[in-house]
């Protein structure tokens, strides 16, 4: 059982609703941080304010069934994605591989300047183009 499922569990082996909205808030928080957006562009993708969107995450107020359906889209995720871990399943860890592709995508978007995302973009491509023969 994850720590996060353990958490959700009290002593009679019945998940509480508060601790259930606190992990659906911290899973929407860790899949926002994932995709590299801020707390206000994720209130504006769901239409609600900054204050509402904080307040999601930290599991203080609870999210609705039709307004977690529209974080989901918003995320790119299924709905059942807020809910993993609580019944002991594991929830996703990212392979080193996959962190290092978030961490490409976070600092490209990052990178101001267009033409510079496109020479980065065109470097990518020549790298893969040049077969494994040319790593080091």
């Amino acid at each position: 059982m994850t720590a996060s499922a353990r958490n959700v569990t009290n002593l009679r082996g019945r998940s509480r609703a508060q601790d259930i909205d606190r992990l659906v808030g911290a899973r929407m928080r860790e899949r926002r941080l994932m995709l590299g957006l801020t707390q206000q562009e994720m209130a504006e993708l769901i239409g609600v304010t900054y204050q509402q969107a904080h307040k999601y995450e930290k599991g203080i107020n609870r999210i609705a069934a039709s307004r977690l359906f529209g974080i989901a889209r918003a995320l790119g995720v299924e709905v059942g994605y807020f809910f993993e871990g609580l019944d002991g399943e594991p929830a996703f860890k990212p392979t080193p591989q996959q962190r290092l592709l978030l961490d490409l995508a976070r600092a490209f978007i990052a990178i101001p300047n267009r033409r510079h995302q496109e020479t980065l973009c065109a470097m990518a491509r020549a790298m893969a183009d040049s077969g494994p023969e040319a790593v080091v």
